[in-house]
């Protein structure tokens, strides 16, 4: 396959895994389910330890709701963005995707909650929601990449009007 069939193809995949991470997600967040007590549970008691309570908490700047909905305005920005052929937009949403799960990767690795997460059961996770968010960033970045030309086009016309 040569170059200019390829990049389609991997820009709707990566998309595509993307957004099933996000919107699988999205029934845990908006459920108020037990692993997303237990997540976001854990991450307002570390900030509430830092001296920033109800940070995570159900109305919190960075509750699940909050992060649900972004996970939900970039999954939508994406498809939107690669079924109608928009690269600004499709490269937009790759990048609030990458905000997004900078964050869940960084609170994983650098608070309580762990790489490993609880399961309603009792067992860990095994990494499995790290490994995802994992996923995600790469897949992310990579549409970054390929979509870098017209990001950078944006930001060069911006440059200029100012």
């Amino acid at each position: 396959m040569q170059t200019a069939k390829i990049r389609p193809v991997a820009l709707w995949v990566l998309t595509l895994f993307i957004a099933f991470v996000f919107i699988q997600s999205l029934f845990f967040k908006f459920t108020d389910s037990p692993e997303t007590q237990y997540i976001f549970g854990t991450l307002n008691a570390w900030a509430g330890g830092l001296g920033f309570p109800g940070l995570f908490a159900h109305k919190g700047i960075f509750s699940q709701y909050v992060v649900g909905t972004a996970e939900l305005v970039a999954s939508c920005s994406l498809l939107v963005g690669v079924i109608t052929r928009k690269p600004l937009v499709h490269g937009a949403a790759a990048l609030l995707s990458m905000g997004v799960i900078s964050g869940a990767i960084f609170f994983h690795l650098f608070t309580p909650l762990g790489v490993q997460v609880l399961n309603t059961d009792g067992t860990l996770d095994g990494g499995e929601l790290f490994s995802l968010a994992c996923g995600v960033w790469l897949a992310s970045a990579a549409i970054v990449w390929l979509r870098r030309a017209d990001l950078l086009a944006l930001v060069s016309g911006l440059k200029q009007r100012a």
